[in-house]
Protein backbone atom coordinates (compact mmCIF):
# COMPACT_ATOMS: atom_id res chain seq x y z
CA UNK A 1 0.00 0.00 0.00
CA UNK A 2 2.93 2.25 0.62
CA UNK A 3 3.84 1.95 -2.92
CA UNK A 4 0.70 2.33 -4.14
CA UNK A 5 -0.03 5.70 -2.41
CA UNK A 6 3.62 7.03 -3.24
CA UNK A 7 2.60 6.77 -7.05
CA UNK A 8 -0.87 8.37 -6.19
CA UNK A 9 0.24 11.13 -4.25
CA UNK A 10 2.64 12.10 -7.08
CA UNK A 11 -0.08 11.59 -9.43
CA UNK A 12 -2.42 13.59 -7.03
CA UNK A 13 0.15 16.72 -7.22
CA UNK A 14 0.81 16.68 -11.07
CA UNK A 15 -3.44 16.98 -10.69
CA UNK A 16 -3.28 19.65 -8.50
CA UNK A 17 -0.43 21.80 -10.44
CA UNK A 18 -2.76 21.06 -13.61
CA UNK A 19 -6.02 22.72 -11.34
CA UNK A 20 -3.46 25.43 -10.41
CA UNK A 21 -3.19 26.80 -14.42
CA UNK A 22 0.67 25.01 -14.28
CA UNK A 23 1.34 27.53 -11.41
CA UNK A 24 4.54 26.36 -9.23
CA UNK A 25 6.39 23.60 -9.38
CA UNK A 26 5.21 19.88 -9.00
CA UNK A 27 8.78 18.65 -8.68
CA UNK A 28 8.68 19.74 -5.06
CA UNK A 29 5.55 18.55 -4.29
CA UNK A 30 6.27 15.01 -5.74
CA UNK A 31 9.45 15.32 -3.26
CA UNK A 32 7.18 15.90 -0.39
CA UNK A 33 4.74 13.47 -0.89
CA UNK A 34 7.12 10.74 -1.60
CA UNK A 35 9.27 11.61 1.63
CA UNK A 36 6.06 11.64 3.91
CA UNK A 37 4.26 8.36 2.86
CA UNK A 38 5.33 6.07 5.41
CA UNK A 39 4.39 2.48 6.36
CA UNK A 40 3.08 4.53 9.45
CA UNK A 41 1.21 7.06 10.48
CA UNK A 42 3.22 8.46 13.65
CA UNK A 43 6.20 7.94 11.09
CA UNK A 44 4.19 10.11 8.46
CA UNK A 45 3.58 12.80 11.00
CA UNK A 46 6.90 13.40 12.04
CA UNK A 47 8.33 13.43 8.51
CA UNK A 48 5.97 16.08 7.57
CA UNK A 49 6.93 17.88 10.82
CA UNK A 50 10.80 17.74 9.69
CA UNK A 51 10.23 19.13 6.00
CA UNK A 52 7.90 21.69 6.86
CA UNK A 53 10.02 23.31 9.24
CA UNK A 54 12.67 22.68 7.08
CA UNK A 55 10.74 24.66 4.34
CA UNK A 56 10.75 27.62 6.09
CA UNK A 57 13.85 27.88 7.45
CA UNK A 58 15.04 27.09 4.16
CA UNK A 59 12.72 29.43 2.44
CA UNK A 60 13.71 32.17 4.77
CA UNK A 61 17.67 32.52 4.13
CA UNK A 62 16.56 32.10 0.77
CA UNK A 63 14.72 35.35 1.05
CA UNK A 64 17.78 37.05 2.73
CA UNK A 65 20.14 36.49 0.47
CA UNK A 66 17.77 37.55 -2.76
CA UNK A 67 17.77 40.72 -0.75
CA UNK A 68 21.48 40.85 0.13
CA UNK A 69 21.87 39.93 -3.49
CA UNK A 70 19.91 42.66 -5.15
CA UNK A 71 21.51 45.08 -2.80
CA UNK A 72 24.88 44.21 -4.23
CA UNK A 73 24.58 43.73 -8.17
CA UNK A 74 28.51 43.56 -7.99
CA UNK A 75 28.41 39.78 -6.99
CA UNK A 76 27.19 38.61 -10.06
CA UNK A 77 27.86 34.72 -10.82
CA UNK A 78 31.43 35.14 -8.99
CA UNK A 79 33.27 32.32 -7.22
CA UNK A 80 32.20 34.95 -3.68
CA UNK A 81 28.46 34.29 -4.96
CA UNK A 82 28.97 30.81 -4.76
CA UNK A 83 30.87 31.33 -1.21
CA UNK A 84 28.88 33.41 0.11
CA UNK A 85 25.88 30.12 0.08
CA UNK A 86 28.11 27.76 1.20
CA UNK A 87 28.76 29.35 4.35
CA UNK A 88 25.31 30.33 4.99
CA UNK A 89 24.73 27.08 5.24
CA UNK A 90 26.41 26.85 8.84
CA UNK A 91 23.60 29.28 10.20
CA UNK A 92 20.64 27.23 8.17
CA UNK A 93 22.10 24.27 9.94
CA UNK A 94 22.98 25.85 13.55
CA UNK A 95 18.96 27.35 13.60
CA UNK A 96 17.81 23.74 13.43
CA UNK A 97 19.89 22.64 16.27
CA UNK A 98 18.70 26.16 18.52
CA UNK A 99 14.93 25.04 17.62
CA UNK A 100 15.71 21.34 18.35
CA UNK A 101 14.57 20.15 15.09
CA UNK A 102 18.11 18.97 13.87
CA UNK A 103 16.68 16.49 11.41
CA UNK A 104 14.97 19.06 9.45
CA UNK A 105 18.21 20.72 8.66
CA UNK A 106 18.72 18.81 5.14
CA UNK A 107 15.47 20.10 4.19
CA UNK A 108 16.70 23.47 5.43
CA UNK A 109 19.69 23.10 3.21
CA UNK A 110 17.94 21.75 -0.07
CA UNK A 111 15.20 24.72 -0.03
CA UNK A 112 18.11 27.15 0.50
CA UNK A 113 20.15 26.04 -2.47
CA UNK A 114 17.20 25.28 -4.64
CA UNK A 115 16.06 29.00 -4.08
CA UNK A 116 19.70 30.62 -4.95
CA UNK A 117 21.44 28.39 -6.95
CA UNK A 118 18.65 27.27 -9.54
CA UNK A 119 16.26 30.02 -9.22
CA UNK A 120 18.03 33.59 -7.99
CA UNK A 121 17.68 34.81 -11.51
CA UNK A 122 14.32 34.45 -11.65
CA UNK A 123 12.07 36.95 -12.76
CA UNK A 124 9.89 36.99 -9.74
CA UNK A 125 12.22 35.52 -7.12
CA UNK A 126 9.98 36.60 -4.54
CA UNK A 127 6.77 34.50 -6.54
CA UNK A 128 9.45 31.65 -6.33
CA UNK A 129 10.01 31.39 -2.66
CA UNK A 130 6.23 31.59 -2.03
CA UNK A 131 5.30 29.26 -4.66
CA UNK A 132 8.25 26.45 -2.98
CA UNK A 133 7.02 26.91 -0.12
CA UNK A 134 3.48 25.69 -1.13
CA UNK A 135 4.27 23.38 -3.04
CA UNK A 136 6.17 21.58 -0.70
CA UNK A 137 3.15 21.91 1.78
CA UNK A 138 0.87 20.72 -0.92
CA UNK A 139 2.38 17.44 -1.19
CA UNK A 140 3.11 17.28 2.62
CA UNK A 141 -0.85 17.88 2.46
CA UNK A 142 -1.09 15.15 0.30
CA UNK A 143 0.51 12.88 1.68
CA UNK A 144 -0.97 13.26 5.43
CA UNK A 145 -3.81 12.90 3.57
CA UNK A 146 -3.12 9.58 1.91
CA UNK A 147 -1.25 8.20 4.85
CA UNK A 148 -4.69 8.70 7.03
CA UNK A 149 -6.64 6.60 4.48
CA UNK A 150 -7.64 3.04 6.02
CA UNK A 151 -8.79 0.43 3.52
CA UNK A 152 -10.67 -1.18 6.39
CA UNK A 153 -14.05 -0.47 7.81
CA UNK A 154 -14.52 -1.53 11.59
CA UNK A 155 -11.37 -3.32 12.93
CA UNK A 156 -12.25 -6.34 15.68
CA UNK A 157 -10.86 -4.68 18.88
CA UNK A 158 -13.35 -7.02 20.57
CA UNK A 159 -11.20 -9.99 20.46
CA UNK A 160 -7.64 -10.42 22.15
CA UNK A 161 -5.14 -12.08 19.55
CA UNK A 162 -2.40 -14.25 20.91
CA UNK A 163 0.97 -15.01 19.01
CA UNK A 164 3.54 -17.16 19.20
CA UNK A 165 6.46 -16.76 16.89
CA UNK A 166 9.26 -18.67 18.88
CA UNK A 167 10.24 -20.51 16.02
CA UNK A 168 10.30 -17.94 13.69
CA UNK A 169 12.34 -15.53 16.11
CA UNK A 170 14.93 -19.21 16.30
CA UNK A 171 14.89 -18.41 12.39
CA UNK A 172 13.48 -20.86 11.22
CA UNK A 173 10.73 -21.69 7.84
CA UNK A 174 12.49 -17.83 6.86
CA UNK A 175 12.32 -16.07 10.14
CA UNK A 176 10.97 -13.21 11.58
CA UNK A 177 10.97 -11.03 8.00
CA UNK A 178 10.65 -7.47 7.17
CA UNK A 179 7.34 -7.99 6.20
CA UNK A 180 5.88 -9.67 9.37
CA UNK A 181 7.49 -7.30 11.52
CA UNK A 182 6.49 -3.75 9.58
CA UNK A 183 2.28 -6.08 9.23
CA UNK A 184 2.32 -6.33 12.74
CA UNK A 185 3.33 -2.57 13.81
CA UNK A 186 0.45 -1.75 11.32
CA UNK A 187 -1.97 -3.34 13.19
CA UNK A 188 -0.40 -2.75 16.45
CA UNK A 189 -1.00 1.15 15.34
CA UNK A 190 -4.71 0.63 14.27
CA UNK A 191 -5.16 -0.42 17.76
CA UNK A 192 -4.85 -4.80 17.81
CA UNK A 193 -5.02 -6.40 21.28
CA UNK A 194 -2.14 -8.11 20.34
CA UNK A 195 0.14 -10.22 22.91
CA UNK A 196 2.90 -12.82 22.22
CA UNK A 197 3.26 -15.98 24.21
CA UNK A 198 6.57 -17.29 23.98
CA UNK A 199 8.94 -19.42 26.08
CA UNK A 200 11.30 -17.48 26.33
CA UNK A 201 12.22 -15.09 28.99
CA UNK A 202 11.50 -11.21 28.45
CA UNK A 203 15.56 -11.11 27.04
CA UNK A 204 15.06 -13.94 24.73
CA UNK A 205 11.63 -12.14 23.32
CA UNK A 206 12.95 -8.38 23.13
CA UNK A 207 16.30 -10.21 21.34
CA UNK A 208 14.40 -11.91 18.71
CA UNK A 209 11.13 -9.10 18.44
CA UNK A 210 13.88 -6.19 17.63
CA UNK A 211 11.40 -3.74 15.97
CA UNK A 212 8.23 -4.80 17.52
CA UNK A 213 6.92 -3.10 20.73
CA UNK A 214 3.27 -4.42 21.56
CA UNK A 215 1.39 -2.43 24.01
CA UNK A 216 0.11 -5.35 25.85
CA UNK A 217 2.54 -6.64 28.03
CA UNK A 218 3.80 -10.42 26.85
CA UNK A 219 3.24 -13.64 28.43
CA UNK A 220 6.55 -14.85 28.93
CA UNK A 221 8.22 -18.36 30.18
CA UNK A 222 5.18 -20.92 29.18
CA UNK A 223 2.53 -18.59 31.37
CA UNK A 224 4.99 -17.71 34.30
CA UNK A 225 5.15 -14.38 33.76
CA UNK A 226 3.65 -11.51 32.37
CA UNK A 227 6.32 -8.95 31.48
CA UNK A 228 5.37 -5.20 30.19
CA UNK A 229 8.02 -4.06 27.92
CA UNK A 230 6.89 -0.01 27.97
CA UNK A 231 6.75 -0.27 31.69
CA UNK A 232 9.55 -2.76 32.35
CA UNK A 233 8.07 -4.68 34.84
CA UNK A 234 5.76 -7.71 35.70
CA UNK A 235 2.14 -7.48 36.39
CA UNK A 236 2.08 -10.82 37.13
CA UNK A 237 4.10 -13.81 38.48
CA UNK A 238 3.30 -17.49 39.08
CA UNK A 239 6.74 -18.39 41.35
CA UNK A 240 7.98 -21.67 42.83
CA UNK A 241 8.32 -21.25 46.96
CA UNK A 242 11.66 -20.09 48.12
CA UNK A 243 11.81 -23.58 50.19
CA UNK A 244 10.65 -25.98 47.54
CA UNK A 245 12.77 -24.24 44.97
CA UNK A 246 15.77 -25.58 47.14
CA UNK A 247 14.31 -28.80 47.24
CA UNK A 248 14.43 -29.07 43.35
CA UNK A 249 17.49 -27.46 43.55
CA UNK A 250 19.15 -29.94 45.53
CA UNK A 251 17.20 -32.95 43.18
CA UNK A 252 18.89 -31.93 40.49
CA UNK A 253 22.35 -31.43 41.74
CA UNK A 254 22.40 -35.08 43.70
CA UNK A 255 22.03 -36.21 39.92
CA UNK A 256 25.37 -34.07 38.53
CA UNK A 257 22.95 -31.43 36.18
CA UNK A 258 23.63 -28.22 36.26
CA UNK A 259 20.97 -26.13 36.46
CA UNK A 260 20.08 -22.62 35.45
CA UNK A 261 17.32 -20.90 37.87
CA UNK A 262 15.49 -17.75 37.36
CA UNK A 263 14.46 -14.98 39.78
CA UNK A 264 13.31 -12.16 39.76
CA UNK A 265 13.91 -9.28 42.26
CA UNK A 266 12.81 -5.52 42.00
CA UNK A 267 11.23 -6.08 38.35
CA UNK A 268 15.58 -7.80 37.55
CA UNK A 269 15.61 -11.01 36.08
CA UNK A 270 17.95 -12.44 37.58
CA UNK A 271 19.48 -16.12 36.41
CA UNK A 272 22.05 -18.32 38.77
CA UNK A 273 23.93 -21.28 37.66
CA UNK A 274 26.73 -23.41 38.78
CA UNK A 275 29.51 -25.65 37.21
CA UNK A 276 28.73 -25.40 33.27
CA UNK A 277 28.99 -28.98 32.07
CA UNK A 278 28.32 -29.44 28.60
CA UNK A 279 29.01 -27.94 25.07
CA UNK A 280 25.39 -27.36 24.87
CA UNK A 281 25.69 -25.28 28.38
CA UNK A 282 28.55 -23.07 27.36
CA UNK A 283 26.94 -22.35 24.67
CA UNK A 284 24.07 -20.71 25.86
CA UNK A 285 26.16 -19.20 28.80
CA UNK A 286 28.68 -17.66 25.88
CA UNK A 287 26.05 -16.00 23.75
CA UNK A 288 23.52 -14.91 26.68
CA UNK A 289 25.37 -13.70 29.43
CA UNK A 290 26.38 -10.52 27.24
CA UNK A 291 22.80 -9.22 27.04
CA UNK A 292 21.78 -6.21 28.23
CA UNK A 293 18.55 -7.96 29.54
CA UNK A 294 20.37 -10.55 31.51
CA UNK A 295 21.84 -11.33 34.60
CA UNK A 296 23.68 -14.18 35.00
CA UNK A 297 25.18 -15.26 38.52
CA UNK A 298 27.56 -18.03 38.75
CA UNK A 299 26.83 -18.36 42.60
CA UNK A 300 24.06 -20.54 44.68
CA UNK A 301 20.88 -18.72 45.00
CA UNK A 302 20.17 -16.63 47.92
CA UNK A 303 17.58 -19.18 49.47
CA UNK A 304 14.87 -16.63 50.69
CA UNK A 305 14.30 -16.17 47.38
CA UNK A 306 11.22 -17.73 45.46
CA UNK A 307 11.61 -18.96 41.61
CA UNK A 308 10.27 -17.87 38.44
CA UNK A 309 11.20 -21.38 36.75
CA UNK A 310 14.58 -23.56 36.12
CA UNK A 311 16.01 -25.09 33.24
CA UNK A 312 18.17 -27.78 32.22
CA UNK A 313 19.70 -29.09 29.17
CA UNK A 314 21.56 -32.45 28.46
CA UNK A 315 21.60 -35.44 26.40
CA UNK A 316 18.08 -36.51 25.24
CA UNK A 317 17.61 -39.60 27.16
CA UNK A 318 19.63 -38.21 30.45
CA UNK A 319 17.33 -35.43 30.36
CA UNK A 320 14.06 -37.76 29.95
CA UNK A 321 15.79 -39.62 32.93
CA UNK A 322 15.60 -36.60 35.16
CA UNK A 323 12.09 -35.62 33.97
CA UNK A 324 10.60 -39.23 35.21
CA UNK A 325 12.76 -38.89 38.54
CA UNK A 326 11.12 -36.03 39.18
CA UNK A 327 7.89 -37.25 38.76
CA UNK A 328 7.79 -39.58 40.82
CA UNK A 329 9.22 -37.75 43.79
CA UNK A 330 7.70 -36.13 46.04
CA UNK A 331 8.79 -32.45 44.94
CA UNK A 332 6.59 -32.99 41.57
CA UNK A 333 2.88 -31.83 43.21
CA UNK A 334 3.41 -28.30 43.27
CA UNK A 335 5.78 -28.58 39.81
CA UNK A 336 5.20 -28.01 36.09
CA UNK A 337 7.64 -30.06 33.66
CA UNK A 338 7.89 -29.66 30.35
CA UNK A 339 10.62 -31.25 28.11
CA UNK A 340 11.60 -30.88 24.23
CA UNK A 341 14.28 -31.74 21.85
CA UNK A 342 16.80 -28.72 21.25
CA UNK A 343 16.39 -27.28 17.40
CA UNK A 344 20.22 -25.69 18.39
CA UNK A 345 22.19 -29.15 19.74
CA UNK A 346 21.40 -31.84 18.00
CA UNK A 347 20.67 -35.01 20.44
CA UNK A 348 20.00 -32.71 23.56
CA UNK A 349 16.34 -31.78 24.86
CA UNK A 350 15.40 -29.53 27.67
CA UNK A 351 13.77 -29.55 30.90
CA UNK A 352 12.22 -26.44 32.01
CA UNK A 353 10.20 -26.70 35.24
CA UNK A 354 7.74 -24.01 36.45
CA UNK A 355 5.03 -23.64 39.11
CA UNK A 356 2.17 -25.86 38.47
CA UNK A 357 -0.39 -22.55 38.69
CA UNK A 358 2.48 -21.20 35.46
CA UNK A 359 -0.57 -21.49 32.87
CA UNK A 360 -0.85 -19.66 29.85
CA UNK A 361 -4.68 -19.35 29.53
CA UNK A 362 -4.21 -17.89 33.11
CA UNK A 363 -2.47 -15.36 31.78
CA UNK A 364 -4.58 -14.69 28.58
CA UNK A 365 -7.62 -14.23 31.08
CA UNK A 366 -6.19 -12.22 33.07
CA UNK A 367 -5.15 -9.72 29.93
CA UNK A 368 -8.87 -10.31 28.26
CA UNK A 369 -10.06 -8.75 31.55
CA UNK A 370 -7.55 -5.94 31.65
CA UNK A 371 -8.71 -5.03 27.63
CA UNK A 372 -12.29 -5.74 28.29
CA UNK A 373 -11.96 -8.33 25.15
CA UNK A 374 -15.10 -10.56 24.83
CA UNK A 375 -13.11 -13.29 22.77
CA UNK A 376 -9.67 -14.96 22.27
CA UNK A 377 -7.66 -16.11 19.16
CA UNK A 378 -4.50 -17.86 19.26
CA UNK A 379 -1.79 -18.19 16.16
CA UNK A 380 1.37 -20.40 16.25
CA UNK A 381 4.35 -21.10 14.07
CA UNK A 382 4.32 -24.39 16.67
CA UNK A 383 2.23 -27.11 15.49
CA UNK A 384 2.44 -28.38 18.90
CA UNK A 385 0.94 -25.32 20.52
CA UNK A 386 -2.52 -25.94 20.45
CA UNK A 387 -3.14 -22.54 18.74
CA UNK A 388 -6.43 -21.79 17.14
CA UNK A 389 -4.11 -21.33 13.67
CA UNK A 390 -1.15 -23.07 13.06
CA UNK A 391 1.45 -21.79 9.76
CA UNK A 392 4.85 -22.76 9.46
CA UNK A 393 6.07 -19.52 8.17
CA UNK A 394 5.72 -16.29 9.53
CA UNK A 395 4.53 -14.34 6.67
CA UNK A 396 1.41 -17.02 6.91
CA UNK A 397 0.48 -16.73 10.27
CA UNK A 398 0.54 -12.60 9.88
CA UNK A 399 -1.29 -12.35 6.96
CA UNK A 400 -4.02 -14.62 8.68
CA UNK A 401 -3.52 -12.59 11.91
CA UNK A 402 -4.55 -9.52 9.69
CA UNK A 403 -7.18 -11.48 7.75
CA UNK A 404 -9.53 -11.81 11.36
CA UNK A 405 -8.40 -8.24 12.82
CA UNK A 406 -9.48 -6.75 9.63
CA UNK A 407 -12.66 -9.36 8.90
CA UNK A 408 -14.87 -6.56 10.53
CA UNK A 409 -14.95 -4.56 7.44
CA UNK A 410 -16.96 -6.70 5.56
CA UNK A 411 -20.89 -7.11 6.66
CA UNK A 412 -21.10 -10.16 4.19
CA UNK A 413 -18.74 -11.63 6.63
CA UNK A 414 -19.52 -11.19 9.85
CA UNK A 415 -21.65 -14.14 10.16
CA UNK A 416 -18.73 -16.24 9.57
CA UNK A 417 -16.82 -14.30 11.78
CA UNK A 418 -18.91 -15.46 14.48
CA UNK A 419 -19.18 -18.92 13.63
CA UNK A 420 -15.44 -18.70 13.64
CA UNK A 421 -15.54 -17.65 17.43
CA UNK A 422 -18.40 -19.93 18.15
CA UNK A 423 -16.25 -22.85 16.55
CA UNK A 424 -13.21 -21.92 18.66
CA UNK A 425 -15.03 -21.52 21.95
CA UNK A 426 -16.88 -24.95 21.48
CA UNK A 427 -13.38 -26.69 20.49
CA UNK A 428 -11.75 -25.28 23.92
CA UNK A 429 -14.90 -26.76 25.81
CA UNK A 430 -14.69 -29.89 24.48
Amino acid sequence: MRIIKSALGVLICFLIYFLRGKQGTPFYSALAVLWCIQNQTKNTLGNALQRTIGTFIGAVYGLIYILVKLSLPSIGDSFLHYAIISFTLIPIIYTTVVIRQKKASYFSCVVFLSIVVNHLMDESPYLFVLNRSFDTLIGIFVGLILNSISIHGKLDKETLFVANLDRSMDGFEGGLTPYSQVSIKNMLEDGINLTFMTMRTPAGFLEGMTDVRPKLPIIAMNGAILYDIAENRYPMVYVISASHASQVEEFILRRSFNVFTTVILEDVLIIYYRKLKNRAEKDIYERMHKSPYRNYLNKERPHEHPVVYMMCIDETEKIEALKRDIEQSEIASELKLISYPSDEYQGFSYLKIYSKNASVQNMVDYLKNMTGTNTQISLSDNNNSGADYYFPECNQLVRKMHHLFTWGQNKGRRNEYGNLHRHIQQKRAG
